[in-house]
């Protein structure tokens, strides 16, 4: 069957990323969108709005801790890269704080003739050379996942001569100490998975050919991959060594003193090693002795007394219908609980005391908050995230045990709010489920320009935050915005997620249909007013949505898509998201997903409603082939389908911030035209 449809399809020359033939068609597309979306008033006052807000300098440089100092990457219209820079926590409270350069991403990039994007860094934080010594700089080529590592001096503020470096690959490394680090890296056959990821993990030492480094683990071959993950609570005396066997399930093995031991916890479980404590997050019920422990709990209990045998379970969580887990996060010697109720957050803080657990609870007041950052470096402290769809962020400064968090900085608002409101609502979904979602706009503004977005995937919650994007290129103009929170997501903890698994997946597509009907049956909006936007697995959603409710919608925005998921495990990382999906070889899996695999249900004669379609060349997650034999397919039938490829940009669409304007002000450009009111 697999070779058949491979066979039978015409556009399989647009998989080839880089291909004369392939780029030449993506260069006539991309002609073709700019000459019909730019170059009016509208684009480009939307266009300059976007970047004005990416570049503003009254945003909040948002920070992260590392040793004494805190760092931040600043971008802007004279750093289109990235500054790299730190100062004290103290010197940040005031209105100018005194940053240090650390590196200048953009003067890097120029001096070495490449497009240098900042993918993260990885601090030593164990042994005579920890805090601030010594640092791993991930550089990518363009945006994509597949980096450049690089060790760099903190002091010198230079790259370290003949220092730890990895050429281009999609690596993982996490320090031992100051002459040893865990690799897992591309060094020839056999060392990444069929998901592209590294299968081995490598203790390589500093003066090592890193091929000659011993392997300690290795994976299948067939799994997502293998990492470690050295402890600096522990001083770098012990690691985590995780084998994902697929996208949820992983075997976790503790690493000390040269020898693994499997922590015994369900492999969907999710696994957390802090100073002398274990914290297990429980996916599917598991029983222990006598006692079951449902989905959705979080247990702690000392390692060490588990890893000999003992189960003695700690219950610091326990979900409700309306109430779940986010996640946690540690400081130094306390935990941070972020839940969701009815998707509105709400935050615990857990300090051991005395023997037991004592939890202190901070409201909502400020919208939707978020752990930012903890200092695992010194006392207990943590930053705050807070806003939400009309509300600017707001960052907070606490020590966990002290007074309430104090406001560090606020941002300022970058659209006009007045009269905008946030409302939840709940649609009826076909099996009868309560899927809720928020509408942003103006509750008298009668039925609106209205632009709708999901994801519904990996359980990943969509929840409400401030977004000067949407605000000055929908909002402002007078556009209705919602965000459905449908079931694939972990609104509602690891069940709402599980229900829309692989077979049941149409479930998350119900469910956005039950949000689009019910929008318009509250006089929200009409259906010719109605569009959606998403990426990535929401791509895929924008997909189903065109090609089996092209009924419900006025226009669509699907950016760097799944779609041909007849292929999709066989490109790039695909493979690693079966266990989401479903494997399209097994006769019984591709049953279902034939059912809703957008690129094989298009049909001629259908009026599909108008398209734009976006990806990257340089995303090496979803393959830029989803999205180009969308579009070819599309167009062989005649339909109203609108294409641009960035060059750049990764999974993420855009390097840097002018291409994120860009790729939105098409966007909005396409939405207006459609849905709003035609010609700029």
């Amino acid at each position: 069957m697999t070779e058949t449809i491979i066979r039978d399809d015409a556009y399989l020359w647009l998989e080839d990323v880089e291909g004369e033939r392939a780029l030449s068609w993506v260069r006539e597309r991309n002609a073709e969108t700019t000459a019909a979306l730019t170059g009016n008033d509208r684009f480009t006052e939307m266009y300059d709005g976007i970047r004005a807000v990416l570049d503003a300098d009254d945003r909040i440089p948002m920070i992260a801790w590392h040793g004494r100092r805190v760092y931040n990457l600043w971008k802007d219209g004279t750093h289109p890269r990235g500054l790299w820079r730190r100062t004290t926590l103290e010197s940040y409270r005031g209105a100018e704080p005194a940053w240090e350069t650390v590196l200048d991403l953009d003067a890097l990039a120029a001096a070495e003739g490449e497009n240098w994007v900042w993918q993260g860094v990885t601090f030593l934080r164990t042994g005579p050379l920890a805090g601030e010594r010594r640092c791993l700089l991930s550089l990518s080529r363009g945006g994509a996942d597949a980096a450049v590592v690089r060790e760099f001096d903190l002091d010198a503020l230079e790259f370290v001569a003949d220092g730890f470096t990895l050429p281009e690959a999609k690596s993982d490394v996490s320090w031992i100490d100051a002459d040893r680090v865990f690799v897992g890296t591309d060094t020839g056959p056999g060392s990444m998975t069929s998901s592209g990821y590294p299968r081995q993990v490598r203790v390589w030492t500093r003066g090592q050919a890193v091929a000659d480094a011993p392997v300690i683990f290795e994976a299948s071959p067939d799994d997502v991959s293998a990492r470690a993950s050295s402890d600096p609570s522990a001083d770098g005396e012990r690691a985590i060594i995780r084998r994902s066997t697929d996208f949820f399930h992983s075997e976790r093995y503790l690493y000390a003193g040269g020898t693994l031991t499997r922590i015994d916890v369900p492999d969907d479980a999710g696994v957390d090693v802090h100073r002398e404590w274990l914290l297990v997050r429980v996916r599917t019920d598991w029983t222990v002795g006598d006692v079951t422990h449902p989905a959705g709990l979080l247990l702690v209990t000392r390692l060490d007394d588990f890893i000999a045998g003992g189960r003695d379970l700690t219950v610091l969580f326990t979900p409700d219908p309306h109430t779940s887990l986010s996640y946690a996060d540690w400081t130094r010697t306390g935990l941070i609980l972020v839940l969701l109720a009815d998707v509105q957050s709400r935050l615990e803080l857990l300090r051991y005391r005395d023997g037991e657990w004592h939890k202190t609870v901070l409201g909502s007041e400020l919208g939707q908050t978020d752990v930012w950052d903890t200092n695992p470096d010194a006392d207990e402290q943590y930053l705050l995230l807070s806003s939400g769809f009309t509300l600017p962020p707001t960052l907070r400064h606490g020590v966990l045990g002290g007074d309430a968090p104090q406001t560090l900085k606020q941002g300022p608002a970058y659209f006009p709010a007045d009269g905008v409101t946030t409302r939840q609502f709940f649609a009826t979904s076909a099996d009868g489920t309560q899927v809720p979602y928020f509408v942003v706009g103006r509750p008298d503004a009668g039925p609106a320009p209205t632009l709708l977005s999901g994801y519904g995937g990996f359980e990943v919650s969509r929840v409400p935050s401030y977004n000067p994007i949407i605000g000055r290129g929908w909002l402002a103009r007078g556009g209705t915005y919602v965000v459905a929170n449908i079931r694939g997501g972990g609104e509602y903890g690891p069940a709402w997620h599980r229900s829309a698994l692989r077979e049941n997946r149409p479930r998350a597509y119900e469910d956005f249909a039950a949000v689009a009907a019910d929008l318009v049956a509250r006089g929200i909006t009409t259906r010719e007013r109605l569009g959606i936007e998403g990426g990535s697995n929401g791509g895929l959603l924008m997909g189903v949505m065109l090609t089996r409710y092209p009924e419900l919608f006025g226009a669509i925005v699907c950016a760097v898509p799944l779609l041909d998921m007849r292929r999709y495990h066989l490109l790039l990382a695909g493979a690693s998201w079966m266990a989401e999906y479903g494997d399209p070889d097994d006769p019984d899996d591709w049953a279902y997903l034939s059912l809703f695999s957008p690129y094989q249900n298009v049909r001629a004669g259908v009026p599909y409603p108008p398209t734009l379609i976006t990806t990257s060349t340089r995303d090496d997650r979803v393959h830029p082939g989803h999205a180009r034999k969308m579009v070819a397919r599309l167009r062989e039938h005649g339909q109203n389908v609108t294409y641009y490829e960035n060059i750049e940009g990764g999974h993420g669409g855009a390097a840097d911030n002018a291409q994120l304007a860009y790729k939105w002000a098409l966007a909005f450009e396409f939405l207006w035209r459609t849905l709003g009111d035609g010609e700029a």
